[in-house]
């Protein structure tokens, strides 16, 4: 007989993957077209494929970035099983598809697109996150910390092909990038490493203690790269604009779930339940965050 766990029963938890993950699909594949209606934006060749690949990338990054800093968190007691290495191998693999993509859509050799800046960073990140699943497979997992950085370097370099200060976009991404990776991976280690343990409140007291200069982070880096890239004008009437409002909105959810399972951790009370949903909300966030670097850029299109 299996007993339910703090997720619910097995059933449950299924069925709820199966709805997360139709909604997920759907909100990646039409987010873009939906986020564009009535804006005058051309639309963007395959970009509800890309958006897909993207997130895989994203949460590939996330989770095993995670898991590093999830792992000196849980310190001694027994840990989950490591999922770092079918993330980075996900994530290599989406990155070659959307290189292969990338041939396609632009009608050009395989050969041609590597010699283009996009296309050699995302050969890099391909490369960086084979390298990082081979380290996460050794006895030495916290090895794969290095290509992993450059992933997520090659990535921000890639989301900031601009001519005006680029070097700024850049660093601002590699934080933002790193911070969102933390918070959500971290806390998705520590949920199952709770779940494990049937309990473990001293390793969601250290997670929250590391969340909080995350949040700060991503708060700052965030807010930096938006007066950047997007003028006033444009919050409502680019798609940018508009999928940056729901970004927002979830990241401010997200926020008032962490403050209040901090507040239950303060009390002896169980924090578990809103750690959870604040994770499902962060899930959210990355689909979000997957369609802000497929939309078109607000700063091409306005005066």
């Amino acid at each position: 007989m299996t007993l339910p766990g703090p997720f619910g029963t097995p059933t449950r938890r299924l069925t709820a993957a199966v709805i997360a993950a139709v909604a997920v699909l759907t909100v990646a594949l039409l987010g873009a077209s939906l986020a564009q209606t009535g804006t005058g934006e051309l639309e963007i060749p395959a970009a509800g494929t890309t958006t897909v690949l993207r997130l895989v990338v994203v949460t590939a990054l996330a989770v095993h970035i995670g898991e590093i800093a999830g792992v000196r968190i849980a310190r001694g007691g027994p840990l989950p099983r490591r999922w770092s290495v079918p993330a980075a191998v996900a994530g290599c693999a989406a990155s070659a598809c959307l290189l292969l993509l990338l041939a396609m859509v632009s009608g050009l050799k395989l050969s041609t697109v590597y010699g283009l800046r996009e296309g050699r960073l995302f050969l890099v990140t391909a490369n960086a996150l084979a390298l990082a699943a081979v380290c996460a497979a050794t006895r030495r997992p916290a090895l794969a910390a290095g290509p992993l950085a450059v992933a997520v370097v090659a990535e921000a370099m890639r989301a900031h092909p601009e001519a005006y200060t680029p070097a700024i976009g850049i660093a601002l991404t590699v934080v933002h990038l790193t911070a969102a990776s933390l918070w959500f991976g971290t806390l998705l280690y520590v949920l199952r490493t709770m779940r494990l343990r049937g309990g473990g409140r001293d390793v969601l007291m250290r997670y929250a203690r590391m969340a909080a200069w995350v949040f700060g982070a991503l708060a700052v880096t965030g807010t930096c790269s938006t007066l950047r890239r997007l003028p006033l004008d444009g919050v409502l009437t680019t798609a940018y604009g508009r999928v940056l409002l729901v970004k927002l909105a979830l990241f401010g959810l997200t926020a008032l779930l962490a403050l209040t399972a901090r507040r239950r951790m303060l009390r002896d009370e169980d924090a578990q339940p809103p750690a959870r949903v604040e994770l499902s909300v962060l899930a959210a966030v990355m689909v979000v965050s997957a369609l802000l670097t497929v939309v078109p850029d607000p700063h091409w299109l306005l005066p």
